[in-house]
């Protein structure tokens, strides 16, 4: 069928009268372009699920294409799992609720025990819904930090981890294999939970937190998201006074109004989280993302309050846990700071790394531990084997409350660790493309022609990652080891037309200041070079 045949089959068994409205219309004016693109396949379902556009058609995010997911995914767990059951929650993004609900009928009618948590929620609370509750799988509706007219459906089974291969793939088949949706069994007879889930959540990270010191001011943003009742509750449990929310921010909002893109890393997303730190002399600046996986930290020094990197708040995270003894595996993606490894070493604690994506950190065996330079930090995976904005602000607020008691602060203790191994400076350049060719052909060059040298340093190692790296799956990259121990890890995007270059620099040098100086001259140097090299303005 062409694009026209297959919106009107579409349209025929679509249970939202504002998505069959949209399609209406492009069909009526022939907007055969419009039909192509959203015709043109599916959303592929993935180790994160599914994340796209809202809107109608296969290859947008809405209820026909919940409804196939919902129905795949119920398929796997039947064939897999004994007595099958799902907990699913949902984030204040629009339609969450809606998809959610459509989840929890479509699964019970087909035999899945389906729990639906009762309002929207953190996702970290999803994940430990999972294992407290005793289900099969868990899902979430989010599309965590991606602009405002995304919507996502993340999987995750019985260990509280997100799926891996070759779960995906074969829910991914399941889920093709779905005729239509409006011939699916729906069963509104699914189990809708009490506030006792949260609660648990919110003891079990509150119990995780270290005891000590209190006192501290801590500036704070959910982001228009879905953080701030849980986090601000779980700081007063903690002993922590209120932290001051920004408040054009402080409530849940689908359209993200005051920022461009609803992430702490994107440029002016924490614009006005810094400027409350400044009016209240904030010891410390906490945010979440909308669906509050992720922890961003911001420190006061004495020209205002900065941004710590996704890896400095994992090395500070990391060092907090060290020192109180907390033995096992310290894990984080292959493309976060090596530093983490010579903490561990240090302190006696295996390091490993994985690919990236917090679906193999928490995979990871003897994890106490986890961490991925975008802000993700799993400081407790007894409570979920996930990433968890929540109980990482918690344990960052208390570290810094036992730091100030000393009279010192977070960043004194992040240049006690650079003393110890050298300063390890991060970057990153990403190349957005038109041409997908573009990306292949610099893959090549790296493997074929790599460079010999970059910002002075001699290149010593090029591994090919699609050979597999440590005892990794292999994966499309490369990583080039520079002397000194500075390395570059070359990959294509997973989720973007781009191509990213993951840069760190080490220096060590008695005087910290010029290790810093010079850390971050060749990681801009480096930069500089691989642009020339990739052949990218």
């Amino acid at each position: 069928m062409d694009s026209l045949d297959l919106a009107r089959d579409w349209l025929s068994q679509d249970p939202d009268p504002e998505t069959r409205a949209e399609l209406s219309a492009l069909i009526e004016a022939g907007d055969t372009a419009a039909l192509d693109e959203r015709f043109s396949g599916r959303l592929e379902f993935g180790t994160a699920g599914l994340r796209g556009e809202l809107g109608a058609g296969p290859m947008r995010m809405n209820r026909v294409t919940v409804a196939r997911a919902a129905a795949g995914l119920a398929r796997y767990l039947l064939d897999t799992a004994q007595d099958p059951s799902v907990v699913v929650g949902y984030d204040a993004r629009t339609n969450s609720d809606v998809f959610a609900r459509d989840t929890a009928e479509i699964m019970q009618a087909a035999g899945v025990r389906a729990l639906l948590l009762p309002e929207h929620l953190p996702t970290p609370v999803l994940a430990f819904a999972i294992g407290h509750l005793g289900t099969s799988a868990g899902v979430m509706v989010t599309a965590s930090h991606n602009p405002p007219r995304d919507n996502g459906y993340k999987v995750y089974l019985g260990d509280t981890s997100q799926i891996v291969p070759p779960a995906d793939a074969d829910i991914s088949a399941r889920i093709d294999a779905v005729g239509r949706v409006d011939e699916l069994p729906r069963d509104t007879d699914y189990t809708v939970l009490g506030d006792d889930v949260a609660q648990a959540y919110l003891d079990a990270v509150v119990a995780a937190a270290p005891e000590g010191p209190r006192d501290l001011v801590v500036a704070y943003t959910p982001m228009h998201g879905v953080g701030g009742r849980i986090l601000t509750e779980a700081a007063r449990r903690a002993g922590f006074s209120a932290p001051h929310v920004v408040p054009a921010q402080a409530d849940p909002d689908p359209a993200f109004p005051t920022v461009a893109f609803p992430n702490p890393e994107e440029p002016g997303a924490m614009d006005l989280a810094l400027e409350l730190a400044a009016s209240v002399d904030a010891d410390v600046v906490i945010a979440n993302d909308p669906d509050a996986d992720r922890c961003a930290v911001g420190v006061r020094t004495p020209d205002g309050h900065r941004l710590l990197t996704g890896d400095q708040v994992g090395v500070l995270l990391a060092e907090a846990l060290l020192r109180r003894g907390v033995e096992g595996t310290y894990a984080c993606s292959i493309v976060s700071s090596d530093l983490l490894g010579r903490q561990a070493a240090e302190h006696g604690q295996r390091w490993q790394q994985t690919l990236t994506g917090f679906k193999w950190i928490g995979k990871v065996e003897g994890l106490v531990y986890g961490y991925e330079e975008a802000l993700g930090y799993c400081v407790a995976p007894h409570v979920a084997r996930d990433k968890d904005g929540i109980s990482a602000a918690l344990l960052m607020m208390s570290l810094a409350a036992s730091l100030k008691a000393e009279g010192r602060t977070l960043t004194d203790l992040l240049e006690d660790v650079y003393r110890r191994h050298g300063w390890h400076a991060t970057g990153q350049l990403a190349v957005r493309v038109e041409d997908l060719a573009i990306i292949a052909d610099a893959m090549q060059r790296f493997r074929t022609a790599p460079p010999q040298v970059l910002a002075g340093v001699e290149v010593t190692s090029v591994d090919d990652l699609a050979d597999g790296y440590q005892g990794l799956p292999p994966t499309d990259g490369i990583r080039l080891g520079l002397t000194g121990g500075s390395r570059v890890i070359c990959r294509p995007s997973g989720t973007e037309p781009k191509l990213k270059c993951y840069v760190e620099a080490v220096v060590s040098d008695d005087d910290l200041d010029a290790a810093r100086d010079r850390a971050a001259a060749t990681v801009a140097s480096i930069i500089e070079d691989l642009r020339t090299f990739v052949g990218t303005p």
